[in-house]
């Protein structure tokens, strides 16, 4: 029968499976499956090494610092669900931008300040604008490098992770390359999709207090700090002609041996305000520069860098801290070769013998001490006991004191009579008054400076800009003041410049001006007991400048 069904399917086809093939099947069928899947599994293997070595290539190598400015920056890069930049501006907070698509996370961290590119600025008014127009092309070159070291550490790190794991040649290069391709993939789709409008947008973190500042009104305070620049070259140029206008003030002319005191106070990071000081001391041939505060606005590591100017004046700086210095920012100031920082303490420099405290806050905002949000009774207590602690301090110094230096002007009522000048700061409002005299003692003249750095950015905000203010002080040899010269310098797009001589026509009983009253530690609904004379209410501290 066999034969016959041979015969009749055709000669040569034999399609009856032999006893030996029936045999083999089920192997040959069960080792073709175990192929296939060995195969899924080997580009499975791939696939997640080149993907582990993606993500740890990124986070192991995706982070260069860059120059942005007079900026040091971090630029870091890493893996994300939804593409996005986020700028960190410590200590105020960070911006959110939605600036592009792609699984990439862009960090952008403001570091230090470049001191020597910070001293070209002060230098070179023109540079601000070269700055500001290179900003741009920096940030594009450090995500260029950012992009390439990003790429050759993923690359390395998946080769050396598929070696360990495959231990074949093929396999590893499969991973590294699918590991580049992805990366570079992925930082295309970001590149291809970038939205400049995003930081028109942005979404602030951090302190609610900041966010005015930065968000609300980070345009038309850039707005008006482009008018700010444009004025600058103009400032610079006037600020040079104040000594011209010195020799035309023929009222007082300092005698052989007097001590010039220039004074400044609440600095807020203005750069302009150091190009000011430096053309004052040159000029007016200052010997020392005594600073009553507030020379930051945070009181931040970044910051620290902006005191580095005070070295460049070669004359000793007197220096006490105000609410926006930190103890860090003093510690800066304390590195600089010809600065002096008085805490509770006395100094003797150019003949003068200076006692100073700082501020006993530290408020860059409302809400960084408890007591920080508003005046209160304990606010009260803190500013008032640190002019008795200074006044203890002056009473005990071996030495006469001349001068006593206090941040907030309601510091000073305990001073009055233990040495005849105190200098304040903090109200961004220059006033010159007496304290109330004490019977039997001397008399104490209070001089408040304005803000020699025209309060910073928040001097922009206003209708009209705070102008640059400082003094300068004329001792006699017997250290009493003789003179002194207000010089203001319009704030933003205000070029001119103001001179005020001031004559103290009988130095032994002080100025001819109005009496300020002092509070008392009952705080401010608690008036002043027993004070005569005319002058404004009890000056009250202030946490919120």
């Amino acid at each position: 029968m066999d034969g016959q069904e041979n015969e009749q399917r055709g000669p040569g086809v034999d399609e009856t499976p032999t006893r030996r093939e029936r045999r083999w099947w089920p192997w040959t069928r069960r080792a073709g499956r175990s192929g296939r899947l060995r195969r899924v599994g080997v580009v499975a293997a791939v696939v997640l090494v080149a993907l582990a070595g993606a993500v740890i290539g990124v986070l192991a190598g995706g982070r260069v610092n860059t120059d942005i400015g007079p900026f040091r920056a971090d630029l870091t890069l890493v893996p994300a669900v939804q593409g996005s930049t986020t700028v960190d501006i410590p200590p105020l907070g960070a911006l959110q931008l939605d600036s592009h698509d792609g699984p990439t996370h862009l960090t952008v961290g403001l570091g230090a300040l470049d001191q020597r590119k910070t001293e070209a600025l002060i230098d070179d008014p023109a540079s601000i604008s070269r700055a500001s127009q290179s900003a741009v092309e920096d940030v594009r070159d450090g995500v260029i490098r950012l992009a390439l070291r990003t790429l050759g550490a993923v690359v390395l790190v998946t080769l050396v992770l598929a070696a360990l794991v495959f231990r074949d040649t093929r396999r590893t290069a499969w991973s590294a390359g699918l590991a580049l391709a992805v990366t570079a993939g992925s930082l295309g789709l970001a590149a291809s999709t970038v939205r400049p409008e995003a930081i028109e947008e942005p979404r602030y973190e951090g302190l609610l207090v900041n966010a005015p500042a930065i968000v609300g009104d980070a345009r038309r305070i850039a707005n008006d700090y482009t008018k700010y620049a444009e004025q600058l070259q103009r400032v610079v140029g006037n600020v040079s002609k104040l000594y011209t206008t010195v020799s035309a003030l023929p009222v007082y002319e300092p005698a052989p041996g007097t001590t010039r005191v220039l004074h400044v106070s609440d600095m807020h990071l203005n750069p302009t305000g150091w190009q000011l000081i430096r053309t004052v001391v040159e000029q007016f041939n200052i010997d020392v520069v005594i600073d009553t505060g507030d020379i930051t606005d945070w009181g931040s590591e970044p910051e620290a860098s902006f005191v580095g100017a005070i070295g460049l004046l070669k004359k000793p700086y007197v220096y006490i801290r105000g609410n926006h210095d930190s103890a860090r920012t003093a510690a800066a100031v304390a590195r600089q070769p010809n600065a002096i920082v008085l805490s509770n303490s006395t100094t003797t420099v150019a003949g003068l013998t200076i006692a100073g405290i700082g501020d006993p806050r530290f408020t860059p905002d409302k809400e960084t001490s408890p007591a920080g949000s508003g005046l209160t009774k304990q606010v009260a207590d803190q500013v008032i006991g640190t002019g008795e602690q200074l006044a203890t301090t002056v009473r005990n110094s071996p030495r006469p004191v001349d001068i006593a230096l206090v941040h907030d002007p309601a510091s000073s009522g305990p001073l009055s009579g233990t040495c005849p000048l105190v200098l304040a700061g903090h109200t961004h409002d220059r006033q010159v008054s007496k304290l109330p005299q004490v019977s039997g003692k001397q008399s104490t003249l209070l001089m408040v400076e304005g803000s020699t750095g025209g309060a910073g950015l928040r001097g922009l905000e206003g209708e009209k800009p705070t102008p640059l203010s400082m003094s300068v002080l004329y001792l006699d040899q017997q250290k009493q003041l003789q003179a002194y010269d207000d010089i203001t310098v319009g704030g933003t797009g205000q070029a001119q410049v103001n001179l005020e001589r001031h004559v103290i026509r009988d130095p032994a009983k002080g100025a001819d001006v109005p009496v300020t009253p002092t509070p008392t530690r009952g705080g401010p609904e608690s008036p002043s007991p027993g004070v005569t004379g005319t002058g404004s209410e009890s000056p009250s501290p202030s946490p919120t400048r």
